[in-house]
């Protein structure tokens, strides 16, 4: 009777065939590996998420024809289930994926993909909400020295400064033709008419904004910043944007608009500057986009820098 089990031995293999072109290869590996990850929450729990993962290593040995692309693979499944994600376990990962290939590799390099959400506070109703902050991880270990850099985007509200003078002026005019033989005016009488329509001839144009953010870390740090991050660029433009919204929740928001109009250069500048101040940051580079309502393109504004030494 003949047995309907394989002996893997007897499987032919035709990686150890000779090379063509023989030479070695920056980087072989596999994109978008579906994955479990464990991070930390914004409250110090760990959460489980789905993650999209870019897996490779440098093919150092000019010949070997291709690299142990199951053992990478296989190495991957549990990689980041057991524990949440921190630098230290993404330099045993990679040095794991580099030993796997039990010397045709020297160097290895993993991006990470995921939905990091954070429960927002309304700005003043009691209510919350869950936001969505798309972030990548990328880590190269090359030579032992791990390289670590993280990339998000937060939107966040921009009103015109230009749209706002050119509104204000408006509402003076309309201001002064309406009470230009009004005498005496009373407090009373300019207050109802500010709360009426007439008393708002113009107001500013507003849009959606966004900050795309690049991070590379300093290694003296053991945990990944994220939220952190994501909170200063958001207080550095003053209006992300919110959840769950009441009535005295959009006023505030409106009100928050008025003190902090701004440019896309504006807002380039305050990132940066919040950025340039934290000591986990080794460099940043920052793209802000304004998606305007005057105009059918988007103004945008691109900065980068060196962060503050520790």
């Amino acid at each position: 009777m003949s047995s309907s089990f394989v002996n893997p031995s007897r499987l032919p293999d035709v990686a150890d065939d000779a090379v063509a072109l023989a030479r070695p290869l920056d980087w072989v590996g596999m994109d978008r590996i579906a994955l479990p990850l464990r991070v930390h929450g914004a409250d110090g729990d760990t959460l489980q998420v789905a993650a999209s993962v870019d897996a490779a290593v440098n093919l150092q040995d000019a010949g070997a024809r291709g690299i142990h692309m199951s053992r990478l693979y296989l190495r991957l499944q549990d990689a980041f289930a057991g524990e949440a994600l921190t630098p230290a376990g993404l330099r045993r990962v990679l040095q794991d994926m580099v030993e796997s290939q039990r010397g045709l590799a020297t160097a290895a390099r993993l991006a990470i993909r995921y939905d990091h959400l954070l429960k927002r506070r309304a700005l003043a109703s009691d209510n919350a909400g869950w936001k969505n902050y798309p972030v990548e991880i990328e880590a190269v270990l090359r030579d032992g020295h791990l390289k670590l850099a993280v990339s998000f985007s937060a939107d966040y509200s921009s009103t015109c400064p230009a749209s706002a003078a050119l509104s204000r002026q408006l509402n003076a005019d309309r201001f002064a033709e309406d009470f230009a033989n009004a005498r005496p005016l009373s407090a009373g009488v300019v207050g109802e008419w500010l709360a009426s329509e007439r008393g708002l001839a113009a107001t500013p144009h507003a849009q959606r904004s966004r900050a795309q953010v690049k991070v590379e870390l300093r290694a003296a740090f053991d945990e990944l910043p994220f939220t952190a991050l994501i909170d200063a660029v958001e207080n550095a433009v003053g209006t992300p944007v919110q959840t769950a919204v009441k009535r005295e929740d959009e006023q505030a928001f409106a009100k928050l608009n008025a003190e902090n109009l701004m440019f896309c250069e504006d807002a380039a500048r305050r990132v940066a500057a919040a950025l340039a101040s934290d000591p986990r940051v080794e460099r940043y580079d920052v793209t802000v986009s304004h998606f305007e309502s005057l105009h059918a393109h988007d103004a945008v504004a691109r900065v980068s820098g060196l962060g503050s030494r520790p």
